[in-house]
């Protein structure tokens, strides 16, 4: 065995004079020449090199340490080139078959030896240049991807504040609903990220609401039937304002918009829809508003303790709410009342 420091060609041959192959086609290329399969596999085990040559001799199978070698992530498009024995035609068929980039047969061109392996050499750099422009373009479009992202959760925060200015409690409210949309996501076995983003989506429900007039925002009596019917629009403006956004995330929300006050049985609004037929995000955003609005004072009425809260969200699973959204809420109970210990609702209308 020839020894050399991270070598561009590893030489598999059992001839007496090896060097003379790689001085063929390689002049001034570091290689190393084995003499048999293991050392080669142990050679080419964690680096790729340019060029993989391997002169078959009776006792080695080379098609089968091609195989071998190409079943190597990293030596899957590395240049092979099997130099065959044997019948010809069969020989080159196996080889071809089993991985090899080319296949020279005896006897030996050094001309033809030569080009060849220059030719594999510069094919094997030119691919790890383009490998190499695909792994930068690839980073270049994850980072574009993430400000991307970026900017639209900086869009929701920015709408998030215009909902904030209408209701001085409204941000703690969105805090703790997306906090409880998060515990339902989890109870359900959604992944992370489909909970971020519901989560954060859901922080939007309200958001049609800068379109109703604080008289009836904020009014501490019963409202008619035209300010119930005004304050119903909230849903349809939400929607509106948001659904034909290039925004994923913004169209996530609109759909919670729109739906979050549909009920299971299918008495809810604005579009009476029932069961399944609403979208899981808006039976979960369902869920985590009431609740959170049952334990937050508002001008009409005070604070509803934590397991009177609870005990609605139990009497209304299956008619206003979806059956399994409500038990994942109270299956993380525990981390509901550890939210609202640390971001507390006023109690007191």
């Amino acid at each position: 065995m020839t020894n050399a420091a991270d070598p561009a060609i590893v030489v598999v041959t059992a001839r007496p004079d090896p060097g003379g192959l790689t001085r063929l086609f390689a002049s001034g290329v570091p290689s190393l020449v084995v003499t048999d399969p293991g050392a080669a596999l142990a050679a080419l085990a964690a680096k790729p090199v340019d060029l993989v040559l391997i002169e078959a001799w009776p006792g080695l199978d080379a098609p089968a340490l091609i195989r071998v070698l190409r079943l190597k992530p990293h030596l899957a498009h590395t240049s092979i080139l099997l130099i065959a024995d044997g019948d010809p035609a069969e020989a080159r068929r196996l080889g071809l078959e089993a991985g090899a980039t080319d296949v020279v047969l005896p006897p030996l061109d050094a001309s033809d030896l030569s080009i060849r392996g220059r030719n594999l050499i510069a094919l094997a750099r030119a691919q790890d240049a383009v490998e190499s422009q695909a792994r930068a373009l690839t980073r270049e479009i994850e980072r574009a991807a993430a400000e991307s992202q970026e900017r639209e959760r900086e869009i929701i925060r920015r709408l998030m504040l215009a909902a904030e200015f209408r209701d001085d409690q409204a941000g703690d409210h969105l805090t703790r609903v997306a906090g409880c949309v998060l515990a339902i996501a989890d109870g359900l076995g959604l992944s992370e990220e489909e909970g971020n983003d519901i989560a954060l989506a859901s922080t939007m429900h309200d958001i049609g609401k800068i379109g109703v007039a604080d008289s009836i925002l904020r009014k501490p009596g019963p409202l008619t039937e035209p300010e119930r019917y005004e304050m119903m629009q909230h849903a349809l403006r939400g929607y509106r304002m948001l659904h034909d956004s290039p925004s994923r995330l913004l169209r996530l929300a609109a759909e919670i918009a729109l739906t979050h006050h549909e009920r299971w049985d299918g008495a809810g609004y604005p579009q009476g829809l029932k069961g399944t037929e609403i979208p899981l995000p808006g039976r979960i955003t369902a869920v985590a508003d009431v609740f959170d609005a049952l334990i937050s004072a508002r001008v009409y009425k005070p604070g509803w303790p934590l397991e009177r809260a609870r005990r609605f969200l139990e009497e209304q699973s299956g008619a206003h709410f979806d059956p399994d959204c409500v038990a994942a809420f109270l299956s993380r109970w525990d981390d509901v009342v550890a939210l609202v210990e640390e971001r507390p609702a006023d109690r007191a209308a």
